[in-house]
């Protein structure tokens, strides 16, 4: 039987309404999750559980600070009041550069905006982070 390596988590990218976003260098949260609602029937001593609300997580991307400030005026146009919501994709790719994975976010839009941490004695790149709110997270 042949050996299958996992793929490598730095090879992906981030497309946003189709437009493929370069440069980022992080994507977390990528999760969903089904709360439990427990109940007893009367007289039996065992805690019966059933599904109940499902929920998406918020999904941060980061990346270095560029000229670009589509980003961040995705997310000003929100704190003025305009609700822009947009389809996310975070593709997964192999050594070849080929997809393998696809995660859709379905009607995101910038919950938090965050500049990056300045710091006179370090030489690292000045990182910008958007926080993403979703109503569905699919693998595809």
């Amino acid at each position: 039987m042949a050996r299958v390596d996992p793929y490598k988590n730095y090879k992906f990218r981030v497309e946003i309404d189709g437009i493929n976003v370069a440069g980022f260098c992080e994507v977390s949260g990528i999760s969903s999750e089904v709360e439990i609602i427990e109940y007893r029937e009367g007289g039996d001593d065992r805690t019966r559980k059933l599904p109940g609300l499902i929920k998406f997580g918020n999904v941060t991307l980061k990346r270095g600070m560029t000229d670009s400030r589509d980003l961040y005026n995705w997310h000003r146009a929100l704190l003025q009041g305009t609700l822009d919501r947009r389809n996310i994709m975070i593709v997964l790719l192999d050594d070849e550069r080929k997809d393998v994975a696809r995660w859709r976010l379905s009607d995101a839009f910038p919950q938090k905006y965050e500049g990056p941490c300045l710091n006179a004695k370090s030489s690292e790149v000045a990182i910008e982070t958007l926080e993403l709110c979703c109503e569905y997270i699919e693998l595809e």
